[in-house]
């Protein structure tokens, strides 16, 4: 029986922060460690990243090893899973050319995930990249080019899995079949799945500079978790506080373990216990804060220690991003080989 293909991939646009690690890289390193797979693929995705960072072409070259470095500091194995630069796999340029046939713009213009990315992306101003427009069908020569059959992603990217699913169907339908159909993966924990950031808002975000990055020092986190929103309405020690929207008690609902308790803060047993204290009021901001940031410290500190020990040898980061990517272009070499022959454009064979 075949095993599946997982395709994972990450936009260098900036460091990657916990939000990433909870939603994203724990869970991928959990499948990568799980023997019930043929192969794993981890993509560096800069020339998607490129798309709304056209004019600063700098910051995604600048962010490929800083994003490397926080992925095999995190967990990542590169005896277990690819690692290459979407850029440098010629192929998956090729492969978007031809499903470009298959989709209409009007199906593009419905995709929810790209309409609520344009609305974000203010830089656009009305003029938006045909590259950006048209990143559901690029994605579908991610997935397409390596076989990949399983695709983790966020709720918000599932209309972007449909699209490629779409895709596959009607290239199946019309030249025979030829590629392999992908299923996505959400990750299980809904809590885990988007952190909020640190000043509250929904979502942690590299663009709104409101996380805590792997690569942050203990001062750094530290002085980060102390200025971490909480309850507005908890003015008092008193005061019963409200901990189902408040940061504070959500990262520690991700993060906080039995032994971080026992260790920093023995009073209470357990995160149900911690969070009761604090609804019914007695229980103030600083203490919890003060825990949070024991327990956020002991979770970072040997990732950010296996990162610095990494950035020591850039050049051997850079050789693992070198043979995972020619390791990736072969195998994207047979898919466009495959798709063409599908096509009847195999004149020379």
């Amino acid at each position: 029986m075949a095993k599946d293909i997982i395709l994972t991939g990450i936009r260098p646009t900036g460091p990657l922060h916990i939000g990433h690690m909870v939603g994203a890289l724990w869970p991928n390193i959990e499948m990568q460690n799980n023997a019930s797979y043929d192969k794993m693929y981890a993509m560096i995705a800069d020339a998607q990243g490129l798309t709304d960072n056209f004019d600063n072409p700098a910051k995604v070259r600048d962010n490929v090893m800083e994003i490397t470095l926080d992925m095999l500091a995190a967990g990542y194995d590169p005896a277990k899973t690819t690692m290459f630069i979407q850029s440098a796999v010629a192929e998956l340029t090729e492969l978007t050319f031809y499903y470009m046939n298959l989709v209409t713009i009007a199906r593009l213009q419905r995709n929810p995930t790209v309409k609520t990315e344009i609305a974000q992306k203010e830089k656009f101003n009305g003029g938006v990249p045909a590259g950006f427009f048209t990143y559901p069908i690029s994605q579908a020569a991610d997935i397409t080019a390596f076989n990949a059959t399983i695709v983790p992603v966020g709720d918000d990217q599932l209309p972007m899995l449909e699209q490629a699913a779409e895709i596959v169907h009607k290239f199946n339908s019309i030249y025979g079949d030829t590629l392999s159909m992908p299923r996505a993966i959400v990750p299980q924990l809904k809590s885990a799945a988007r952190l909020p950031g640190i000043d509250g808002n929904a979502k942690m975000s590299k663009s709104l500079n409101n996380g805590i990055y792997l690569k942050d020092s203990a001062d750094d986190i530290a002085a980060k978790v102390r200025a971490m929103y909480t309850d507005p309405n908890h003015l008092r020690v008193d005061d019963p506080g409200n901990t189902r929207d408040n940061p504070v008690f959500i990262y520690l609902s991700v993060f906080a373990k039995p032994e971080h308790f026992a260790a920093f803060l023995p009073e209470y047993k357990n995160y149900d216990e911690l969070a009761a204290h604090y609804e019914r009021g007695g229980l103030g901001d600083m203490k919890v804060k003060k825990f949070l940031n024991a327990v956020l410290q002991e979770t970072l500190r040997p990732i950010r220690e296996r990162r610095e020990a990494l950035a020591r040898d850039p050049g051997a980061v850079l050789e693992i991003l070198r043979r995972g990517t020619d390791d990736a272009r072969s195998v994207a070499a047979d898919t466009v080989r495959r798709v063409k022959h599908a096509m009847k454009l195999n004149y020379f064979d």
